[in-house]
């Protein structure tokens, strides 16, 4: 795996855990009984806590991707060979 794959395959596994971790501990304005007033949203989040998702979303994506690696590192698992010739 070259450089630029494995950079492509950690924001991958980045964007898709960020969305996985993203609600997790939310309380909405309506569950937590507070009134947003005019335009605002109900379900929108009190305190979405995003340093803390970015934080945990950085390192669950960090594991994945070592494992990832290790996978394919290793051949563990049989990936088959893009064509060299155009």
């Amino acid at each position: 795996m070259g450089i630029f794959t494995g950079i492509a395959i950690y924001f991958t596994i980045w964007w898709v855990v960020l969305f996985m971790v993203l609600p997790w501990g939310i309380t909405s304005h309506a569950q937590a009984g507070i009134d947003k007033g005019d335009g605002g949203d109900p379900g929108a989040p009190v305190d979405p806590k995003l340093k803390k998702k970015f934080m945990t979303t950085t390192w669950i994506s960090a594991l994945l991707w070592i494992a990832v690696f290790v996978v394919i590192h290793f051949g563990l698992v049989e990936l088959p060979a893009f064509p060299t010739d155009r």
